[in-house]
């Protein structure tokens, strides 16, 4: 398994921006409204994973790692598990922890690095999950690797991120931030888009084995979205801790 860097992964502009609008965070209409829609997409692809595991997510210690403003978080504790969320932004921890609060959920939020969390927790989680996140760190590999490092051997890792293609660059950046404003633009760099091929190859290389692919298909002009194969724009994956 990879060295966990010691180097804090993390780039201040990318939680500068993010800082910026997390007044929006469960703001339905507003620059998360996507998340939103996609979020119950997340939820599906991970129960239906639990479930063939012949498991339930109910009061298992589940560790969502740029939980941002919770919106996952939240879900998979509706459903009965032990969440905790990690993030590195101040702001949209403290817009997790109010929403929290007045949801009437239990939710353990912390502002910490998956690296340094993982050094403190090893093996310690039944589940992780790392939704949207991957693109906007420095050097995804070590936040792979410490996913890898929470989970306990056999638990499942969950993904998602955006696919290094042409029609990624057209649909999430030129469609969604450029024309149709769904999200404040600059909000991605296609630079930072990860091929799946990468991304399976870094979790093979921390010990963890892709079980299942799928695409999140969002489409902006339509807001129609669906679980498919194709993942060519987002997609997500199920890992399982070898």
């Amino acid at each position: 398994m990879t060295q966990i860097n010691d180097v804090p992964n993390v780039s201040d502009a990318e939680i500068e921006k993010f800082e910026q609008i997390a007044n929006q965070w469960w703001d339905l209409s507003g620059d998360f409204k996507p998340l939103h829609q996609v979020n119950p997409l997340r939820v599906q692809f991970i129960c239906q994973h639990v479930a063939e595991q012949q498991h339930e997510l109910f009061d298992k210690n589940i560790i969502d790692v740029g939980c941002g403003g919770g919106i996952l978080t939240e879900s998979l504790t509706k459903l009965g598990a032990n969440v905790t969320g990690i993030d590195m932004g101040t702001e949209p921890l403290n817009v997790a922890k109010l929403h929290a609060l007045e949801s009437g959920l239990t939710i353990e939020y912390e502002k910490i690095t998956a690296e340094e969390k993982a050094q403190q927790c090893s093996e310690t989680f039944d589940m992780v999950t790392c939704m949207e996140m991957l693109e906007h760190v420095p050097n995804p590999a070590s936040v792979i690797n410490a996913c890898a490092t929470l989970v306990k051997p056999g638990g499942l890792v969950f993904f998602s991120t955006l696919n290094k293609t042409v029609k990624s660059y057209l649909l999430a950046i030129l469609a969604a931030e450029k024309i149709l404003k769904i999200v404040p633009d600059g909000t991605h760099d296609h630079d930072k888009f990860i091929k799946p091929s990468q991304l399976i190859g870094w979790a093979e290389e921390s010990g963890l084995k892709c079980i299942d692919a799928s695409g999140i298909h969002y489409n902006p002009f339509t807001e129609n979205h669906k679980l498919a194969p194709n993942l060519d724009v987002n997609y997500i994956l199920c890992c399982q801790k070898m």
